[in-house]
C-alpha cells in the first residue's frame, strides 16, 4: 500500500488539509509583494537637474520652463560661452543631483536615474540571484532536514532581512539585504508539504489555490503601494507579517511521507494520528503503527539510498530526460518572459497602480481555465498551450505600432496571464514527475532555472535603448522553446506520486523512455502500479 492509501485512511481531503492549505497560502500573498516590490520602491519619478543658483519648483506635477535646465539628465553650464561665442551653449551632467516630482512617489530608493538608472535593474538581478542561491541550498536542505524546518527558517530569515532592507543606509547594503531576502523566499516558495498531504485528485485544485493567492498578492501590492508611498515603510509593511507566519507555522505538520522515507517512522505515525484526529478519523488513525506503516511502504523503503545528491537528477536515463525537459520549461516560463513583463510597468503609459492591478487580475480567468484544463485535459497539453500562446502574443507585440499603446498593453496583459497560468502547470507537473527522495531537489533545480532567467531578464531589458525589438523577441521566443520541451514529458493526470527512483526508471528499458522511442506515454511506472495498490489513491 503506497502512501496515498495511508493518506486516505486518515481522512483523505479533510479539515486538516483545508486548514493547512489556508495557512500555507497566506504567506504567498506577500511573496508576490517581495518579487515585484521594486516596481514601486525603485520607480523613476519625473525629475530634472537641480541647479543650486536657481529657484526651481514643481507646479501641479509638471516641469516649468527654466533657462538653467535642459532636461532630466543634462543642464546648461552656468558660465557663458567663451569669448562671447554665439554657438551652442555647453551642457553638463547633473552634478548637484535632481529635483523630483513627489506628487506620486513620496520617496524611492536613492537617485537611481540618468546614468545610474541601470542600477535599478542591477538591484533586481541581485535579488533574483539571492532567490537562485536559496533554491540551490534550501531545496536539498529540505530533503535532508524536512519541509517544516526549512519553511520556518525561511519565514524568519525573510522577516529579518526584509526589515533590515527597510532601514538600509545605502544602495550597497540595500542590495545585500535584498539578496538575503531572496534566498529566504525560495525556502517557502519551494515547500511542497502542502502537495504531499493532498490526495491525487485534488492536487491540481490545491496548487491552483496557492496560485490564486499569489495573484491576489499582486493586486494587494498595488493597494499597499498606493496607501504607503514611502519606500521604507512599504518595505517594512510587507516584511513584518512574516514574524506572524513564523509563530503559527509551529502548528503545521511535517510531511509524513518524507518522515517515513527518511527513517523516522515513529514521528510519521504520530503525525498521521494527529491528522486523523483533526479529520475525525481517530479510530482509523489508532490502527496505524510503525510496523504496519513500514510494511505497507516496504517497496518505497526498499528503493531508498542512505542519501541523495544532485547527481541523482542526471544519473539515470528517465530522471535525466525529465530533468532536462523541465529545466527548459522552468527557464522559458519564469525566466525571461514572466519577470521581463511584470517588472516593466512604467513603460505602459498608464498609472502604475492600475496596470499592477490589471496584471494581477488577468491571472484569475487564466488560472481558472488552466485549472479545469489540468483536471480534464491533462498536464502536458495544458502547459504546452499556455506557453505557446504566451510566446505568440509577446512576439506579435513587436509588430504593433507604438502609437497603439492600448493594443500593446492588452497583448502584454494576455501574455502575462498565460505565463502565470503556466506556472500552475509546471509546479504541479514537477512535483508529480519526480519521486519523493529527490522531489524537493528537482523542484529546487527547476526553480533555479527560473531564477537564472529572472536574473538575466532585467539585464536584457537594458538592451532596449540600443535594440528596441530585442527584449520582446527574447521574451517571446523563450516560452515557445519551453512549449516544445514540454511535449517530450509524460502525462501524469490522475497518477499517484512516485516514491522511488527505481519506480520511475522501471517505466523504460535500455533504449530510453518509451515516450521517446514509440511516441507513447507510459506513466505511472508499471512495476508498482498494480490495481491493488493504486486504486485507493487514484479514483477515476
Amino acid at each position: 500500500m503506497p502512501f496515498g492509501a495511508v493518506l486516505a485512511q486518515v481522512g483523505g481531503l479533510g479539515r486538516f488539509q483545508v486548514l493547512q492549505t489556508v495557512l500555507l497560502s497566506v504567506p504567498i500573498l506577500l511573496m508576490a509583494s517581495h518579487n515585484l516590490l521594486q516596481n514601486f520602491t525603485a520607480a523613476v519619478p519625473p525629475h530634472r537637474c537641480r541647479v543650486p543658483s536657481a529657484t526651481l519648483g514643481w507646479s501641479n506635477g509638471t516641469l516649468g520652463p527654466s533657462e538653467a535646465t535642459l532636461g532630466s539628465c543634462w543642464r546648461y553650464v552656468a558660465s557663458a560661452p567663451p569669448n562671447g561665442s554665439s554657438g551652442p551653449r555647453p551642457t553638463e551632467p547633473c552634478h548637484d543631483g535632481w529635483d523630483y516630482d513627489l506628487s506620486i512617489y513620496v520617496a524611492t530608493i536613492w537617485d537611481l536615474v540618468c546614468s545610474y538608472r541601470q542600477l535599478r535593474q542591477m538591484a533586481q538581478s541581485i535579488y533574483m540571484a539571492g532567490v537562485l542561491v536559496g533554491a540551490l541550498l534550501l531545496g536539498g536542505l529540505s530533503d535532508k532536514f524536512g519541509r517544516k524546518a526549512m519553511l520556518m527558517w525561511s519565514y524568519l530569515q525573510l522577516g529579518v532581512m526584509g526589515t533590515c532592507t527597510a532601514f538600509a543606509p545605502n544602495y550597497a547594503s540595500y542590495c545585500v539585504f535584498r539578496f538575503a531576502g531572496g534566498m529566504a523566499l525560495s525556502g517557502f516558495g519551494l515547500s511542497i508539504t502542502l502537495v504531499e498531504w493532498i490526495p491525487t485528485p485534488y492536487r491540481a485544485i490545491t496548487v491552483a489555490i496557492t496560485g490564486f493567492a499569489y495573484t491576489l498578492g499582486q493586486i494587494l501590492l498595488a493597494g499597499l503601494a498606493y496607501a504607503v508611498p514611502h519606500w521604507r515603510w512599504l518595505q517594512l509593511t510587507v516584511s513584518v507579517p512574516f514574524f506572524v507566519f513564523l509563530l503559527y507555522s509551529w502548528w503545521l505538520a511535517e510531511s509524513a511521507r518524507w518522515l517515513v522515507l527518511s527513517g523516522k517512522a515513529e514521528r510519521a505515525v504520530k503525525v498521521l494520528q494527529r491528522v486523523a484526529r483533526l479529520n475525525k478519523k481517530k479510530e482509523e488513525g489508532e490502527k496505524i503503527t510503525v510496523e504496519n506503516l513500514r510494511s505497507n511502504m516496504k517497496e518505497e523503503l526498499a528503493g531508498l539510498k542512505s542519501s541523495y545528491t544532485v547527481s541523482d537528477l542526471v544519473r539515470t536515463p528517465v530522471i535525466r530526460h525529465i530533468f532536462f525537459c523541465l529545466s527548459i520549461v522552468w527557464w522559458g516560463r519564469a525566466g525571461f518572459s514572466y519577470y521581463g513583463l511584470a517588472m516593466d510597468l512604467q513603460n505602459f503609459g498608464v498609472s502604475i497602480y492600475l496596470i499592477q492591478v490589471i496584471f494581477g487580475a488577468v491571472d484569475f480567468p487564466a488560472k481558472v481555465v488552466v485549472t479545469v484544463s489540468l483536471s480534464y485535459i491533462g498536464r502536458r497539453v495544458s502547459l504546452m498551450v499556455a506557453l505557446f500562446f504566451a510566446g505568440l502574443v509577446i512576439i506579435a507585440n513587436i509588430f504593433v505600432p507604438t502609437e497603439l499603446q492600448t493594443v500593446r498593453t492588452a497583448l502584454a496583459v494576455i501574455g502575462k496571464g498565460c505565463l502565470s497560468a503556466s506556472f500552475n502547470c509546471v509546479f504541479l507537473y514537477t512535483t508529480e514527475l519526480y519521486p519523493t527522495p529527490i522531489r524537493q531537489t528537482g523542484l529546487g533545480f527547476g526553480s533555479t532555472m527560473a531564477r537564472v532567467g529572472g536574473i538575466v531578464a532585467p539585464l536584457v531589458k537594458m538592451m532596449d535603448e540600443y535594440y528596441p525589438f530585442l527584449p520582446p523577441a527574447v521574451y517571446g521566443v523563450a516560452p515557445v522553446v519551453a512549449a516544445v520541451a514540454a511535449g517530450f514529458l509524460p502525462e501524469t493526470l490522475n497518477a499517484p506520486l512516485p516514491d522511488t527512483i527505481e519506480e520511475v526508471e522501471s517505466s523504460c528499458g535500455r533504449s530510453g523512455p518509451p515516450w521517446l522511442s514509440s511516441g507513447r506515454v507510459a506513466w505511472p511506472p508499471p512495476s508498482t502500479a498494480s490495481s491493488s495498490t493504486r486504486v485507493s489513491s487514484t479514483p477515476p
